[in-house]
């Protein structure tokens, strides 16, 4: 189906692959995995036909269709989000554009005189359309975007006014409409929320082609994958089974390979000790050849490269009161859309809330309230009511705004030192190893900086002289997995106040020990974290059923 054969590459100065070599058969579900610039996206274009290899084989099956799905969309604009989107599948999309700008034409009195050519073009137009099936082809256009969380009215608005989360969506629901043989997703699950994380991964489960797709989730990445393919210093290695599985191999193999090393070293040792201790003599010089001999034959065994992984510890951040924040009959409306009626809510010390709701039920609007009682010009204030922070809370807030505050003029270093100018060089470089900046880095300016870059960042300053009270707004966006993890592990240490908002299900339950939830029907209250309320409701997310 797809084979890569002895691929070597090279982007300048870097060499990615080197006789790199892995296959993958219709239906089969493989994860790509491997430490940022290791060649993911690199591998993706080379089997998408975007580039060539310097050396080696690509080989797809005659006939076989490819969907590669990235993270740079390209334009999109001038057309519905529907027609963006049926755009992949060919002239239908071309007629579907057509047949909306007729409509519009016929309903304009001032096109009045034109009235029977625009008339006869629809009777034709419309007629190419049904024999194309776009009918069917449009309504399954509709079902993938509703399944990504689009309403009626942004499936038909301007697909150029959106933001680029939303356009990453169209162009997802593009590949997944072609139902191409292969499909290659690169960060699918990145921009989405809970509810289309889960309805995208119901699909890819039920999706019968080859599919290749890197993720930061490590949960959705399990649910799908039945192999995983590791980039790890220029090979591929394939291992069968999920992600899981994959890290258990791996440390296995490592630690095998680390004990081989030990025993080839000392061995090594020994034949060196006694070469030095006998070379000068006579009597020992044809053993000492044939020793040096059999050492210039022996394949060195390299000690394993271990990935870094630097842990973050707290500081124990002042005791709040029992009391962190209250609501008293919050009542928040954005024009006529009523988001809270009535609100009652109580946060109280050491509890750890995740918010759960569909989109526009009013999560982050529950953070910015919360924010807004802190520090207004970061958050908003509720219509009536109240929202009231406790004795001795001190809040950190993190949004996805938090990133355009840095300083583009700054390095990463600078950026830290005018936060914590009282923390000396060496602690601030090692806040910068935990959050994944070594050497260099920590000299790259802030303009620069990735999405990823600048949430760590961020992130490292909010965390390095804690608040009691942590209020985190999709704080797992734009990290990879290392980081997560040290995220989490840090997070599950913290002594204060939690409340966030997160699609990664790793993330909600490993931290939450209580749930929101957020229904057009009211707000519920959970005493159990994230894994108590699936458990309880059956569902992973509120308004979805079991498998759905």
């Amino acid at each position: 189906m797809i084979r890569l054969d002895n691929i070597s590459k090279q982007n300048g100065h870097q060499i990615l692959f080197i006789d790199a070599s892995m296959g993958l058969q219709k239906g089969e579900k493989a994860g790509l995995v491997g430490p940022n610039g290791a060649g993911k996206s690199t591998l993706f274009r080379m089997i998408a036909g975007q580039e060539e290899p310097d050396d080696g084989q690509v080989t797809i099956d005659p006939g076989m269709t490819i969907g590669y799905f990235s993270q740079d969309v390209g334009e999109m604009s001038g057309m519905s989000a529907v027609a963006a989107v049926m755009d992949g599948v060919g002239p239908v999309s071309a007629l579907a554009v057509e047949i909306a700008r007729l409509e519009a034409a016929m309903a304009d009195p001032e096109q009045a005189d034109g009235m029977d050519a625009l008339v006869e073009r629809y009777g034709e137009v419309q007629a190419r359309f049904e024999e194309l099936d776009g009918y069917a082809l449009e309504a399954r256009a509709r079902e993938v975007l509703a399944g990504l969380s689009f309403s009626q009215e942004r499936m038909d608005g301007d697909v150029g006014l959106l933001s680029g989360g939303w356009k990453m969506r169209v162009a997802l629901a593009r590949i997944l409409l072609m139902r191409p043989d292969g499909m290659l997703l690169d960060e699918p699950s990145n921009h989405l929320d809970l509810e289309s994380l889960i309805w995208l991964e119901d699909f890819l489960k039920k999706y019968d082609g080859a599919l290749l797709m890197t993720s930061h989730d490590r949960e959705f990445m399990n649910r799908i994958v039945n192999k995983i393919v590791e980039i790890d210093g220029g090979t591929l290695i394939t291992y069968s089974g999920d992600f899981d599985f994959y890290e258990e191999q791996r440390a296995l193999s490592e630690k095998q390979r680390q004990a081989q090393y030990e025993r080839q070293q000392a061995m090594l040792a020994k034949e060196l000790k006694f070469i030095e201790r006998f070379k000068a003599r006579a009597s020992h010089a044809a053993q000492v050849q044939s020793r040096v001999k059999k050492l210039d034959k022996i394949e060195k065994v390299e000690p394993p490269r271990r990935r870094q992984s630097i842990q973050f510890e707290f500081r124990s951040p002042p005791r709040s009161g029992d009391d962190v924040v209250s609501f008293r009959n919050v009542h928040k409306s954005y024009g006529s859309q009523s988001i809270y009626a009535g609100l009652d809510l109580m946060l109280r010390r050491k509890e750890r809330w995740c918010v759960l709701g569909a989109n526009g039920a009013g999560k982050s609007t529950l953070l910015k309230l919360v924010a807004g009682a802190a520090d207004p010009a970061h958050g908003i204030g509720p219509d009536t009511g109240r929202v009231t922070l406790g004795a001795s809370v001190r809040m950190g807030y993190f949004a996805q705004h938090s990133m355009d505050l840095l300083d583009g003029d700054e390095t990463i270093f600078e950026s830290l030192d005018s936060s914590f100018p009282q923390a000396g060089t060496g602690a601030l470089k090692s806040l910068a190893g935990c959050f994944g900046f070594s050497g260099d880095d920590v000299e790259k300016p802030c303009r620069v900086l990735s999405g990823g870059e600048k949430a760590r960042l961020v992130m490292a300053k909010m965390l390095f002289d804690p608040p009691n009270f942590l209020v985190l707004d999709e704080p797992t966006n734009h990290l990879d997995m290392a980081t997560k993890e040290m995220l989490v592990a840090a997070l599950a240490e913290f002594e204060g106040t939690m409340l966030f908002v997160s699609h990664d299900r790793h993330f909600l339950a490993a931290l939450s020990n209580r749930v929101l939830e957020l229904t057009p029907d009211g707000v519920h209250q959970y005493g159990g974290g994230y894994t108590e309320y699936v458990a309880s409701t059956g569902q992973e997310a509120p308004g979805l059923h079991p498998g759905g």
